[in-house]
């Protein structure tokens, strides 16, 4: 695909053709608590985002400056990233989640000049890590304190005239600096110019056509999340599409019923979820029945599917983790084929996708257009080149220059194989892998992908370098908690873990049959940094908390062990 003619495909030139033919449509609903919503026009969206980009410039705010970002997904998160290009700034959006010491690290490392603060909810564990004397500004849904702290959004529209005119920048101009979720260490602020993304959602849209001017979609993954960044925003600069934002984690479901999304994204962990959620109401054995009877086929489809929201959804998508195939199939039984996506922060998340309308368990499809795709020889790494690629990590010359190839390519870290139709299949990590005492190398994810089905567990690590077999951690989601409160519900429920174990087994080689599986009823959060604010587990801290018990769980010769 060529990368000639983005000009007006880039950020201010979309704002300003939606500002200039949809003034009154209305572009963001925000819920605003009690199940109340406020809905936003273009018009009024572009109002107060020259607005707040004229006080940014009367604050000092400068071309190339840096300006932050810490809130949930609000209409006011997007009218502040509009605000800071507006003003010529480059935005620095941080994840909601964040303990303080990475929050004063990335605000210290990008050498930001001013903070949003947005809506919250841990905002008091979060204040510490903002510099003394660093100027803030609050939005309408941001906790009390900061309200009372800092100026006001609604103050500062009603006191400021509007920036005047249409100022572009070019595609070559900075526009974001997204700081990396963090499973492998520090993290690192990759840069972003206008026309990567701007490419990047083109070359998005070419594949997946069913997302368009009349689109709805529910905005509830960070949008410092590279995915919802790329999807949600650019994709409604791009398309002019409606959206929702959700409330909180209690009123999810009322927010996605009341959107109704047409396309509606999601990382593996909510859709097992949502799985888990149906099967607790009907058993799994009985859905299967109803499936096969034709008359009461479509009447269960759509009910499973209007309960969950998704019944109006013609572009449902998966990503930034592996999505386990036997999940795949199960919602291709209701009627929802699941589009497979992949990418990564460093190239906007666009590289390989399954075709819209198949079904391609245990693969990511195929490049977009315009991407080329190649895996090494030597490792089995699977690297990628497209004009939506990374203008590098912000101040760091060097791990720049180590994650591209001498040609140019860049490195994705992750291993894979081509089908006979050059499907790309995820193998793993290039640094996931690990060897047993006996020499054999192990893979992981794809063990992961098969434990995670069982209706108990939320979230598993397979580890064990150095051991004789491999063994699995498992974390049980709330409602097996619960069951494993009492000695009858325990022992169910290890006899059922026991039975799953052992399927699983059953279809490994010898050398990757776990050991056991130890479950924890502890729940990995970010706020303990087991996982990533995008639920990745974080395999070194996993095994930071738990490997020196390893040779003691192996020891017992028990299937299942209870870690706590």
């Amino acid at each position: 695909m060529s990368t000639d003619n983005l000009d007006d495909a880039l950020a201010l030139q979309r704002l300003y053709h939606w500002e200039r033919t949809a003034p009154d449509r209305v572009v963001f609903t925000q819920p605003v608590g009690a199940g109340v919503v406020r809905d936003y026009t273009w018009r009024e969206v572009m109002d107060q985002s020259r607005r707040m980009a004229a006080h940014l410039q009367s604050m000092g705010v400068q071309h190339g400056d840096r300006v932050a970002l810490l809130s949930k997904n609000t209409a006011h998160w997007m009218m502040s990233d509009f605000a800071i290009w507006l003003a010529g700034a480059v935005s620095v959006p941080l994840y909601p989640t964040l303990s303080a010491g990475t929050i004063r690290q990335i605000l210290e490392h990008s050498g930001a000049k001013v903070l949003f603060v947005g809506k919250l909810d841990g905002w008091e564990g979060m204040k510490p890590g903002v510099p003394d004397g660093m100027p803030c500004i609050s939005h309408p849904l941001s906790p009390d304190d900061a309200r009372s702290s800092y100026p006001g959004w609604d103050d500062i529209c009603a006191r400021t005239a509007p920036l005047a005119g249409e100022p572009v920048r070019p595609a070559d101009d900075l526009s974001t600096i997204m700081y990396t979720s963090g499973t492998t260490g520090a993290p690192k602020g990759v840069m972003h110019s206008f026309g990567t993304f701007a490419w990047g959602v083109r070359s998005g849209l070419q594949r997946v056509r069913a997302i368009n001017e009349s689109s709805r979609m529910l905005s509830y993954l960070p949008l410092s999340h590279v995915a919802e960044r790329a999807l949600v925003e650019h994709g409604l600069l791009a398309t002019g599409m409606r959206i929702y934002f959700a409330e909180s984690l209690e009123t999810f479901t009322a927010d996605l019923q009341r959107a109704r999304p047409t396309a509606f994204f999601s990382v593996p962990r909510l859709w097992v979820k949502f799985q888990q959620g149906v099967s607790a109401k009907m058993p799994p054995a009985k859905l299967e029945r109803l499936l096969k009877i034709p008359i009461l086929r479509g009447i269960v489809k759509k009910k499973i599917l209007s309960a969950l929201g998704l019944d109006q959804c013609v572009f449902a998508g998966g990503g930034a983790a592996p999505m386990p195939p036997d999940l795949l199939r199960w919602y291709d039984k209701l009627g929802l084929r699941i589009v497979e996506v992949y990418g990564m922060t460093e190239n906007c998340g666009v590289s390989h996708a399954t075709l819209p309308g198949t079904l391609k368990p245990g693969t990511v499809g195929l490049p977009y257009d315009g991407v080329q795709s190649r895996i090494d020889p030597a490792t089995g790494e699977i690297q990628m080149k497209a004009p939506c690629l990374m203008l590098g990590y912000y101040r760091e010359p060097e791990l720049t220059r180590q994650t591209f190839t001498d040609d140019g390519w860049l490195k994705t870290g992750d291993k894979g194989e081509l089908d006979a139709e050059g499907n790309l299949r995820i193998t793993g990590r290039v640094k996931d892998l690990f060897k047993t005492s006996k020499g054999k190398y192990v893979a992981p994810a794809p063990i992961e992908d098969r434990l995670v089905m069982h209706a108990a567990i939320e979230a598993c690590c397979v580890t064990g370098a150095n051991l004789g077999q491999p063994l699995a951690l498992a974390m049980l989601n709330i409602e097996a908690v619960r069951r494993a409160g009492d000695a009858s519900g325990r022992s169910e429920l290890e006899a059922s873990l026991a039975g799953h174990l052992k399927a699983v087994n059953a279809l490994l080689d010898p050398h990757e049959q776990l050991d056991c599986l130890v479950v924890t009823t502890q729940a990995w959060t970010v706020d303990n940094d087991l996982i990533t604010p995008t639920f990745k587990v974080k395999r070194n801290r996993i095994e930071d908390r738990y490997a020196a018990q390893y040779e003691q769980w192996v020891g017992t010769r028990r299937t299942v062990i209870w870690a706590d």
